[in-house]
């Protein structure tokens, strides 16, 4: 008589996941094969007739839906103006689902492999993204898309993406005419990629700000406030800092609101549930795990913050300065070490200089005296709205001009075809 014996195979928890996702990632890519095969026998069939009828003029992909109030003034023009649009998002509880729109059309598509497999097939005439890293990494480029056109998410340099994030986009939509552009040319002639089309149509999620701002209610009986928001990572404030830069606020008369960036309550729970306990009962302490962060903009009176993106929302939308404690910022993965050397300085540098503080540790114990002097120092503010004029153009009035570039574009495109 035989012993058989059966050993089970092991496969640890990491590479199950990657496996699944990987499965996943073949099965989605697979699916769509098969429908763009069935289209173009349709199209055969039919003359062409059923295959128009399935393709979306206009489509917007939307990563995550922190990105809704980027994208807010592009589907309220298109409503506006009776434009059928896809909002195509990665997550199922964006506000766009709830929104009313009667012309936008939403979908979830899901994330990772699963969303890039329907990205790569999409038919569209003109795809609206902030998303990088198109034709690099799995997102591929559809060529049932005309035109892929980006929207800067930020009023800060186009070259601190990651290396070639944006560098296969057709046309690019920037709040400023002047260093943003510059670096998207630059980085195309250091790499030799042909010129594209870069559109300056202002900043979209913050024509949103400003909007909701408006609309907040005024605080009774205001109380200086001052505002603690960074970034996070190993040298944002909170996990470099912590108490160090809380403590010394304690023994002023002031409110202190503490806004951990929404990555933090993930990869540096634990820290930020330690600082939560440490301050519980100090009444001036107000904790804001809120993702929208236009109410505690709108209370501050100041902003201790990092290289966190918020300092140039705070700075513009309140004209108000900010003091920052960071590091140098190490360039090596972004394309502006491409571009900037000891001959050029970065537009968020030379802003900082001027229309900011820098604290550095030794600073801390006075930092109560350095937040009164700043809050009020007329240079600084006066180096705020220079910087504010020079990055933010056309305030207020973005959706009208992406969505009439989009207009203008597919009608281009149709006349190529004709």
């Amino acid at each position: 008589m035989f012993k058989i014996t059966l050993h089970l195979l092991y496969i640890d928890p990491g590479t199950g996941s990657m496996l699944f996702s990987i499965i996943i990632g073949v099965t989605a890519s697979l699916y769509f094969v098969m429908r763009s095969l069935l289209l173009k026998i349709k199209f055969l069939i039919t003359g062409g007739k059923k295959i128009l009828h399935s393709k979306n003029k206009y489509v917007i992909y939307a990563e995550d839906k922190r990105y809704y109030s980027l994208f807010l003034p592009v589907l309220t023009e298109c409503e506006k103006r009776g434009i059928d649009l896809l909002y195509l998002t990665s997550s199922n509880d964006d506000p766009v689902f709830s929104a009313g729109f009667k012309h936008i059309k939403a979908e979830y598509i899901g994330v990772g492999n699963k969303a890039f497999a329907r990205l790569n097939f999409i038919s569209a005439d003109f795809l609206l993204s902030s998303t990088a890293g198109l034709d690099v990494y799995q997102w591929k480029k559809s060529k049932n898309v005309k035109h892929y056109s980006h929207l800067l998410h930020s009023v800060s340099e186009t070259s601190t993406y990651e290396l070639f994030g944006i560098d296969y986009y057709d046309s690019y939509l920037v709040s400023s005419d002047s260093f943003q552009t510059n670096d998207i040319r630059k980085i195309k002639k250091i790499r030799g990629l042909p010129e594209k089309t870069i559109l300056t149509v202002g900043c979209a999620y913050l024509d949103v700000y400003s909007e909701k701002m408006k609309t907040l209610p005024k605080e009774e009986n205001h109380i200086f406030t001052v505002l603690i928001s960074p970034s996070w990572g190993k040298t944002s404030l909170l996990v470099k800092y912590g108490e160090k830069i809380i403590n010394p606020l304690l023994n002023t008369n002031w409110k202190i609101i503490i806004r951990p960036h929404p990555q933090s309550l993930t990869v540096e729970k634990d820290i930020i549930n330690s600082l939560t306990r440490k301050y519980e009962n100090n009444a001036n302490i107000e904790w804001d795990f809120d993702r929208d962060n236009v109410a505690s903009l709108s209370k501050a009176d100041i902003m201790i913050s990092d290289f966190s993106g918020i300092i140039f929302d705070y700075m513009f939308l309140r004209n108000k300065p900010v003091i920052y404690a960071c590091e140098d910022m190490d360039l090596r993965r972004f394309d502006s070490h491409l571009i900037y050397n000891n001959q050029y300085e970065m537009f968020t540098f030379k802003v900082l200089k001027k229309a900011g503080v820098k604290l550095t540790e030794d600073l801390f114990p006075k930092l109560p005296e350095i937040i009164q002097k700043t809050s009020s120092d007329s240079n600084v503010l006066s180096a705020i709205s220079d910087a504010k004029n020079e990055a933010w153009k056309y305030q207020g009035e973005s959706g009208k001009r992406i969505v009439d570039f989009m207009e203008e574009t597919t009608v281009k495109e149709e006349i190529k075809i004709a």
